[in-house]
């Protein structure tokens, strides 16, 4: 057993004080402080200025190599090929079951062109295009992400994103075989084995060596979270991402240690991880802490769920499932579990969520690695305005305007009278120009 009880947090949704309490439980500063921020700029600057050579300098200092020119970290695309073939044929045949999954979801993401005919011949409608080239982050070191490469990668190939650059750190030299192992399945075009905010700066601007991308996505620590916030507008970036946070609402029938090993899922990524169950089943509440005491001692990262838990963790019971679901809405959590039989129809009221996973049998661990729908979610309530990473990220819309003579000059005798109204006389002058002969007398001087 656990030296002694863990003592999470538990709130009821019925008492006078509850959501300034839950308010006060999911806040979470995700803006770097002053030394991280001093850092990354110089960081930054210095790769605008120096490129290939900051470059190859900070991977020396951080991750403890020896090279030098970024020709030495850059992997052939055949190193991918090697790595595929040498994992477990039990590993590569997942990594592919995976991404024929999460593709065949993207597929059904694209977004189309579409235009109409006006009456008079005037065409307007959209044209979707993809990004010219994306950058990919991918943690590196101990840690290893094959299925964020999957992810990540995937919609941008479906979107028709023609280049796809990834960008890994190796500390030491250590090369992980199943992050390579996914870039080749996914269409990764070229590997750089670099990492931090110098990777970042060197993807948003380009090196010598590095080109230039549209876009960066792809997880990170706090110092790549920072530095892609400090080069957005000069790139285009998929989300600040906070920690993982999951909410279970449950109607109290599910097995509950079934609850507990998934509010464990979100807990074990780190300590800074939350983990939420709502339920208006009180006793059902006790059940699943008693599984989690009883659970947690043979988990492998018991002391970060431990902490995970205590710090951020909270059981909140309700008054009934109408009001859970209201505190399931209000948390906008990244992923929400809706343990119960009319999981499909209380679906339907949930309106903040990054990914809602339906019914007693749906894990949320599924999501993570191989239902298909995209695991880069919205986290720290922006699920209130965001939506998780998909094929429409990659892609870019441009408005389609075609006047034919006859619109044009109906519509120019609109933009005059409020271009007139706004004092811009050269925008009312370039449309009363495309006005017809017989209504030019009628246009505003």
């Amino acid at each position: 057993m656990t030296s002694q009880p863990m003592n999470i947090k538990t709130l009821n949704a019925t008492a006078e004080n509850f959501w300034r309490e839950l308010d006060q439980l999911l806040a979470w500063d995700s803006v770097s402080d002053d030394k991280v921020f001093s850092v990354v700029s110089d960081v930054i600057k210095n790769v605008r200025q120096r490129g290939d050579a900051a470059v190859v300098e900070y991977t020396n200092r951080f991750d403890r190599m020896q090279v030098q020119t970024m020709q030495q970290l850059e992997l052939p695309k055949t190193r991918l090929q090697q790595a595929l073939q040498r994992i477990p044929a039990e590993q590569r045949e997942a990594l592919n079951q995976a991404a024929d999954r999460i593709r065949n979801y993207a597929q059904r993401q694209t977004l189309e062109s579409w235009s109409y005919r006006e009456a008079d011949g005037t065409l307007l409608g959209q044209q979707v295009s993809a990004m010219d080239r994306v950058g990919l982050y991918v943690p590196g070191g101990k840690a290893a992400y094959p299925s964020s490469v999957l992810m990540n990668a995937i919609p941008a190939k479906v979107a028709g994103v023609p280049e796809l650059i990834m960008v890994v750190p190796t500390p030491d030299g250590e090369v992980n075989d199943l992050v390579l192992s996914a870039a080749a399945i996914a269409g990764v075009d070229r590997v750089f084995t670099i990492g931090g905010a110098q990777a970042v700066a060197a993807l948003a601007y380009g090196t010598q060596t590095v080109p230039q991308v549209d876009k960066i996505v792809g997880p990170g620590n706090i110092y790549v979270a920072t530095a892609k916030r400090m080069v957005f507008g000069a790139v285009g970036i998929d989300m600040i991402a906070g920690p993982s946070e999951i909410c279970v609402v449950c109607d109290g029938q599910t097995n509950p240690d079934w609850i507990a090993m998934d509010l464990f899922s979100q807990a074990e990524h780190d300590e800074d991880a939350q983990s939420i169950l709502v339920s208006p089943d009180a006793a059902f509440i006790e059940k699943v802490r008693a599984s989690i005491e009883k659970l947690l001692v043979n988990m492998p990262r018991k002391e970060i769920i431990k902490k995970s838990l205590t710090s951020r963790g909270v059981l909140i019971t309700t008054r009934d499932m109408q009001q859970a679901i209201e505190v399931a809405n209000y948390i906008a959590p990244e992923h929400l579990e809706l343990s119960m039989d009319d999981a499909e129809i209380q679906a339907k009221n949930i309106r903040h969520a990054g990914a809602i996973f339906m019914g007693r049998y749906t894990a949320e661990a599924l999501g993570d690695y191989c239902a298909g729908p995209n695991h880069v979610l919205p986290t720290s309530r922006t699920a209130r305005f965001s939506s998780p990473l998909g094929v429409y990220d990659f892609q870019k819309r441009s408005s389609l305007i075609g006047c034919s003579a006859t619109g044009a000059s109906q519509l120019g005798r609109i933009a005059s009278v409020l271009a007139h109204g706004e004092g811009l006389t050269a925008h009312a002058r370039s449309a009363e120009y495309r006005i017809k002969e017989t209504e030019n007398a009628n246009a505003p001087r």
